[in-house]
């Protein structure tokens, strides 16, 4: 008599038969290709109860049942101030997946509410000191947040565009604030479009943005600039419809020799400082006029 499925086991077979190709092997190919795991590591997997952070705790757990490479999973939430009933799908979706969650509250949106001054930067920066700090607490080495492939392309474009400089998202990181501490990000190869999908099929509805300061953003009554990065791509894609790749390709070949100018560890470079270095010295030639 066959075993009856139950939803955890079925979004599970779906990872890595229909998504397959949309999202195993990408995060396979994200872990093997930048060294995101290493034997000995014990992870934090970050969990805030949106699609992402979810797929990716699924993830990160069938690896570790079939990785030859020895690691440690921690399933951690950090409460920020979430409402009553965003607490509570939160839970039961961890439940419905069986993922294992350790919940620890702060006061992050109350703190990051209360300025005028770029409070979704303030609440970035305190949730990212906050789970290194449990993180580490509970013995862990590295923090695994959920940003993906479609992340890593809309914040290059929105620095280039609105911030005034080429910056991308790397795959793992050192934290300065946190000797010893790692992040990394395992779906940092896999398309938004994939884990939208990978939920819809399997019935599953996520939190999409919890904070109280931006809800009208998540149910579309605000515009953000990402908002409109996302529909400019989709535009492209129309015309282009590996416009996304291309740019993600540019990201692991950028030729410094052809920039005027770029920041290397906090400190300025002009292409002027090495422009003579390697040329051999000549007496200056002036033209008869």
């Amino acid at each position: 008599m066959a075993r009856t499925l139950g939803p955890c086991q079925i979004a599970e077979r779906s990872i890595i038969t229909k998504y397959r190709k949309t999202i195993w092997r990408p995060f396979v190919e994200a872990v093997k290709r930048y060294e995101l795991i290493r034997a000995g590591d014990r992870i934090a997997v970050c969990i805030s109860g949106g699609k992402d952070s979810m797929l990716m705790a699924k993830v990160m757990q069938q690896l570790h049942r079939h990785s030859e490479v020895p690691f440690e999973l921690t399933f951690l939430v950090m409460d920020p101030g979430y409402s009553p009933a965003n607490r509570r799908k939160l839970e039961a979706n961890a439940a419905l997946l069986e993922v294992p969650v350790t919940v620890f509250e702060t006061d992050i949106f109350a703190a990051a509410n209360s300025t005028d001054r770029n409070p979704c930067y303030l609440c970035a920066r305190m949730r990212r000191g906050y789970l290194y700090s449990k993180a580490q607490e509970l013995g862990c080495n590295k923090i695994a947040l959920g940003h993906h492939f479609s992340d890593v392309i809309e914040t290059t474009l929105i620095g280039m565009f609105y911030g005034a400089q080429l910056q991308a998202m790397l795959p793992k990181l050192h934290s300065t604030n946190f000797p010893g501490m790692e992040l990394i990000r395992p779906l940092y190869c896999v398309h938004e479009d994939a884990i939208v999908s990978w939920a819809r099929y399997n019935g599953l509805e996520f939190l999409r943005c919890a904070c109280r300061l931006t809800e009208g953003t998540a149910t579309g009554e605000l515009t953000s600039k990402r908002q409109e990065v996302k529909e400019l791509l989709r535009r492209l894609r129309q015309e282009e419809p590996n416009i996304e790749k291309s740019i993600f390709t540019a990201l692991h070949a950028v030729c410094l020799d052809t920039f005027p100018g770029y920041k290397s560890q906090g400190r300025e470079h002009s292409f002027l400082d090495d422009y003579d270095r390697d040329r051999a010295e000549t007496p200056p030639v002036f033209d008869n006029f």
